[in-house]
């Protein structure tokens, strides 16, 4: 029997960087919170939390929707 690989889980002192290249559609839930920091080199460097604060996001929110997203892509993607 096959063990699964246990996938990270994204937290908020995470930097963005980071969090990108676990799942690049990940971008995709940043820009939905008008986080358009993610194109900018030193919103890259900043911690989920950091770039929520500065976007008044609640950083819990913005967690729980990019591990929601990461989780299915990762489904998805076990599929192929």
């Amino acid at each position: 029997m096959k063990k699964e690989e246990k996938k990270p889980v994204i937290t908020k002192d995470m930097i963005i960087d980071d969090v990108l290249q676990l799942d690049e559609n990940l971008g995709d839930v940043f820009m939905g919170f008008g986080m358009h920091c993610i194109f900018c080199h030193l919103g890259l460097e900043e911690t989920v939390e950091e770039a929520a604060a500065v976007h008044e996001v609640d950083p819990d929110f913005l967690v729980q929707k990019l591990n929601e997203v990461y989780e299915q892509d990762s489904k998805n993607e076990n599929k192929k």
